[in-house]
């Protein structure tokens, strides 16, 4: 039989749901994938406060989130083995996108509650043109990190890319 004090910190952990990794106390490190996980996809891009997190990564699949500063962009670059999908959360942005990085023929601004799908091999941008952080979640088809990326920085996630 459980005492009133274990009794207490179970439901306290048992009501605030499932751990995440921006919540286990490792400091928003662990990555969940080749495990099941359901995480509240809204309230973990809110919370992140780095330039990009990956929580969840699988062989197929990656989830990022990303937390970009007024003014400050993820970075020109391209994918060319898989396709990605960005959700909006909070902010506003400009999305360019094209064939060739000196080619950008896709120009859209996006707000709260938008996607973007990326295919393949396109040269793309994502840029905060907001006066508060841009908020948004990223999925990767295949992965695009290693599994347990934290960049805490615009600057640290360029100089780990060799951009």
């Amino acid at each position: 039989m459980l005492n009133r004090a274990a009794l207490v910190a179970l439901f306290l952990l048992l009501s605030a749901g499932p751990l995440t990794a921006a919540e286990d106390g490792n400091g928003g490190t662990r990555d969940a994938g080749g495990q099941p996980w359901v995480v509240h996809i809204e309230r973990l891009t809110m919370k992140n406060a780095n330039f990009r997190a990956t929580h969840w990564t699988g062989k197929n699949l990656q989830m990022t989130v990303m937390s970009i500063k007024p003014k400050g962009e993820i970075g020109l670059e391209v994918h060319d083995a898989g396709d990605q999908f960005i959700r909006v959360e909070q902010g506003r942005a400009r999305v360019v996108m094209g064939p060739s990085r000196d080619r950008m023929t896709f120009d859209k601004r996006v707000s709260d509650d938008w996607a973007i799908f990326i295919p393949a091999g396109f040269w793309h941008n994502i840029i905060n043109v907001g006066d508060k952080p841009l908020k948004v979640y990223v999925i990767y088809a295949p992965p695009e990190h290693p599994a347990g990326t934290v960049h805490r920085t615009f600057e640290e996630a360029e100089a780990s890319h060799g951009h």
